[in-house]
């Protein structure tokens, strides 16, 4: 009698602890804090199929200046890397043997130009022939031409700079003896550069004047140069099947330099694209993901299956999944987990550092879920 009363006694202590257990499980918890993180939207930008090459730099214009007659150096007028326009005398070679020949020709032609004016008078007067006078003015005429050719054989002594340009260094100094054929200095016109590169003959239909680009280089690389397409080559390369491609970069501040090695990405198809920072992507399996945000709904999140395009440094192209204007978790995807609600400490749109949105978010409170 009292081990049955006991049993049922145990029996109804386990059921009402049971009953308070479930109780307990069933009971509300408190709200979990929101998490903070930083978002990001989803833009419509400007987006084209890249073409990428590599390219050398050629100056715009560029000479090597080099004498044509055997003399001793009288003067330089540069220095190295200076800036000079066109037409400025850069050096002069000893002339004075063929200043005295124009000298002695102007002499000349001063005695036969009187001679004529002296015949012209005398044959207006019937008291010299006409053929007289024919005859002084051809010779006046044979000493001009004299005269131009030793002004044209002294500009071989004088080395003027064709166009504007940049001098390389000066290593020729006065008194040095040059001949016919010998470099003297170096000129470069580089406020704008000709980049040279090759390009696959099958994206030739994709190749066109005016079709930008942009340019780098491992000596500045934080650096973009911005340039257009100026001409295709006529040829396709029967070895490697490439064609020529010349495009024009600006070059104001003159930081490129001829033979310089440069990155080129061909900006082709232009459209427009629905754009994503690539740390907003949650890879699982074959399929990619983001974390939206409903802020209509207290900055919930939802996970969503997005279709992936193309991809540019930092950036990825959405196709599918998302609108303009949708809201994903940026930083903080590793805290977050779909049906929680978030605080948003700023929004990245690429143009300030996340250190700097962390700092203003300590100065401004966070937009917390309803």
């Amino acid at each position: 009698m009292h081990t049955r009363l006991y049993a049922a006694a145990r029996r109804l202590s386990v059921t009402m602890g049971l009953l308070t257990l479930s109780c307990l499980l069933v009971q509300p918890s408190q709200a979990a804090e929101p998490t903070p993180i930083i978002a990001a939207r989803a833009d419509q930008r400007a987006w084209s199929t890249p073409l990428e090459a590599l390219g050398t730099l050629r100056a715009d214009e560029s000479v090597t200046l080099s004498a044509t007659v055997t003399e001793i150096v009288s003067a330089v007028n540069f220095s190295d890397n200076e800036r000079v326009e066109s037409g400025k005398l850069l050096i002069r070679l000893d002339d004075s043997e063929v200043q005295a020949e124009l000298r002695a020709a102007q002499a000349t032609r001063a005695e036969r130009n009187n001679v004529l004016q002296r015949s012209t008078q005398l044959e207006s007067r019937n008291l010299a022939p006409r053929a007289d006078v024919e005859d002084n003015r051809a010779r006046l005429q044979q000493i001009d031409a004299e005269i131009e050719a030793i002004r044209a054989q002294l500009a071989d002594y004088h080395i003027r700079a064709p166009f504007d340009g940049v001098v390389g260094f000066r290593d020729i100094s006065p008194g040095a003896l040059v001949t016919p054929g010998m470099d003297l200095v170096t000129l470069d016109k580089l406020d704008t550069m000709k980049l040279d590169f090759s390009v696959p003959a099958v994206y030739l239909s994709a190749l066109r004047q005016g079709l930008p680009l942009i340019a780098t280089t491992a000596s500045y690389p934080e650096a973009r140069f911005e340039g257009q397409v100026t001409s295709l080559g006529t040829r396709v390369d029967p070895v490697t099947r490439t064609i020529a491609v010349r495009a024009s970069l600006p070059n104001p501040e003159l930081r490129l330099r001829p033979g310089m090695l440069m990155e080129v990405t061909l900006e082709r198809e232009h459209r427009q694209a629905l754009v994503l920072p690539e740390e907003t992507l949650i890879a699982s399996g074959n399929h990619q993901y983001v974390l939206t945000i409903d802020e209509a709904n207290g900055n919930l999140v939802q996970r969503r299956q997005v279709t992936l395009g193309e991809r540019r440094a930092g950036v990825v192209e959405i196709t599918e999944g998302l609108v303009p204007g949708d809201l994903v978790v940026s930083h903080g995807v590793q805290q977050v987990r779909e049906g929680e609600r978030v605080s948003i400490l700023g929004i990245d749109d690429g143009s300030i550092d996340i250190s700097e949105l962390l700092r203003r978010s300590r100065d401004t409170p966070p937009r917390e879920g309803a």
